[in-house]
C-alpha cells in the first residue's frame, strides 16, 4: 500500500520514474527508469510490492553475477578529501 503523503516531510506523492542506485561492497548497481511514487518536495521514492519484488529479483542476479550490466562511468571521494 503506498502512503497518502510522504512519511519524511509530508509532500504530495505523484507516479513517475526514477533511479535506484544501490552500492553493493565495491560495486555500485544503477536501475533505470523505476516507476514509483515520488514525493514531489523531497523526491523520495516509494516502490509498489511488484516493484520491489522485480528489484530484489534484480539484486539477486547481480549478487550471483549472473546479471549483464553496462559499465558505469562514476567518480568517488570522500568528503573529507572534497573538503581539504
Amino acid at each position: 500500500m503506498i502512503p497518502d503523503s510522504c512519511s519524511f516531510c509530508k509532500g504530495k506523492l505523484v507516479k513517475g520514474k526514477t533511479e535506484f542506485v544501490v552500492r553493493v561492497e565495491n560495486e555500485v548497481l544503477a536501475i533505470k527508469d523505476v516507476s514509483a511514487y515520488i514525493c514531489e518536495e523531497c523526491g523520495e521514492a516509494y516502490y509498489t510490492p511488484e516493484i520491489s519484488e522485480k528489484i530484489d529479483g534484480i539484486m539477486k542476479k547481480f549478487h550471483n553475477s549472473t546479471l549483464l550490466v553496462h559499465p558505469l562511468a562514476a567518480g568517488e571521494l570522500s568528503l573529507e578529501e572534497a573538503t581539504v
